[in-house]
């Protein structure tokens, strides 16, 4: 089977840029979990409660990575990134629409959960399936820039729910934001998913892919292949993706909430932080990303891993500090940290596995480490630090988190292409 020829840079800015509404959703709703504790929980564990609800609804992941994943590798992944992105549109617009507690009691909770739950199905198909997509149709020796682009974008996404979520909690009074307000965002996210759904269209298939279709070399159980052949691949990208949700989760999302939780700063300034470390994230991940076509996956993500383990209790400190700036500083280190996994990991992952259980393959190993690491660990920081006090538990998780993925990554085999004066 002769070499694919790459596709054309229009086709890979619109899969790259269509990971924005799958994280503007994800992190909006954690930018805003102490505003939708109140509008749609009652009692006094109500962030614990709404934490808990994106936990489980983050573990629909897998499952829509399963089915997206079966479906992408038997039939391509343009039809798979359409279905997933016309399915977070319509969960976006009708969160939008939900009743509130004050007007159904705790029905409404259980809608807003029942929508998350769809929301993290369609997602589980939408960021392998993207991430597949660039790695497939970039030149060999780009791939670690190109791929770096999801995470970027998706960074931009993040940017923009921070950026949305600080805006609405910044310019109307609490009673306003509780009514009606806290709905805006939500109708935002919708109407940019159904706008990039309709842009999609105009995107080709993978390359690699069409290969595979046709030499006849597609495999008719995608799962079962993964599953019994490349196990090892499947382990490998399961370790980076919990390196990556952990320090993501954990180092960007969770920290306004952490700030405000404790006290430390008022909602408003919290999201404030996060726009500003979602703006680090941007620009640091398609240097690292570049930096990963140089060096290698294996270096790149063995010295990420140890910044992993001595950076956050550092971090952690800064947010308890009495000076102003210190707060920013902290936020700032993790948002670097997390944004250069991201970057390297995205790519890293990918290319544990061949094009024909790719997609199939990331499901059962990234995508459950994602839900694993990524949709519980809030929760669990959260409990740590509520229920028994404990301020740095969350920096701790992240150490331990990256001491037990170290081995794993010493050993990973380098999937950088060669050249051919190498």
């Amino acid at each position: 089977m002769t070499a694919p020829r790459p596709l054309d840079r229009r086709s890979l800015a619109l899969a790259a840029i269509s990971t924005i509404v799958e994280w503007y959703d994800f992190t909006l709703f954690l930018y805003l979990a102490t505003v939708l504790a109140r509008v749609f929980f009652q009692g006094t564990d109500a962030v614990l409660t709404a934490l808990a609800g994106f936990a489980v609804a983050y573990l629909m992941r897998p499952i829509g990575a399963v089915v997206f994943g079966h479906f992408g590798d038997r039939h391509g992944r343009r039809a798979t990134l359409l279905a997933s992105m016309a399915l977070m549109t319509v969960a976006m617009l009708l969160t939008a629409m939900l009743p509130t507690a004050s007007q159904v009691g705790p029905v409404a909770g259980l809608l807003l959960l029942v929508l998350r739950c769809v929301m993290g199905f369609a997602v589980g198909g939408e960021y392998t399936g993207v991430v597949a997509y660039l790695l497939e149709g970039a030149e060999p020796h780009r791939r670690g820039l190109v791929t770096s682009m999801a995470a970027a974008t998706s960074e931009v996404g993040g940017l923009l729910a921070a950026g949305m979520a600080a805006l609405t909690v910044s310019l109307l009074p609490p009673s306003a934001l509780d009514d009606w307000g806290w709905r805006i965002p939500f109708l935002f996210g919708a109407m940019l998913a159904g706008l990039i759904f309709a842009a999609r269209a105009a995107m080709g298939e993978s390359p690699e892919f069409e290969a595979h279709r046709a030499a006849g070399t597609l495999v008719r159980r995608p799962l079962r292949h993964a599953a019994a052949r490349h196990r090892a691949g499947i382990m490998r990208g399961f370790a980076i993706s919990a390196l990556g949700s952990i320090t993501y989760y954990i180092g960007i999302t969770y920290v306004p909430v952490y700030l405000s939780s404790i006290g430390r700063l008022d909602e408003a300034q919290a999201l404030r932080l996060a726009t500003v470390a979602a703006v680090a994230v941007i620009l640091v991940t398609p240097l690292v990303g570049l930096l990963s076509d140089r060096m290698g996956r294996r270096k790149v993500l063995v010295g990420l891993a140890v910044l992993a383990v001595v950076l956050p209790y550092p971090s952690f400190r800064l947010f308890a500090s009495a000076v102003p700036a210190a707060p920013f500083g902290g936020a700032l280190l993790l948002a670097v940290l997390a944004g250069g996994v991201s970057a390297v990991g995205a790519v890293a992952t990918a290319e544990q596995l061949p094009a024909e259980g790719r997609l199939s393959g990331l499901a059962l190993g990234a995508t459950t480490a994602t839900a694993l690491f990524g949709g519980v660990a809030p929760w669990l920081a959260q409990m740590a630090v509520a229920r028994i006090g404990a301020s740095t538990a969350p920096a701790a998780m992240i150490a331990l988190v990256a001491l037990a993925a170290l081995p794993l990554l010493l050993a990973l085999p380098e999937t950088l292409p060669r050249r051919a004066s190498d």
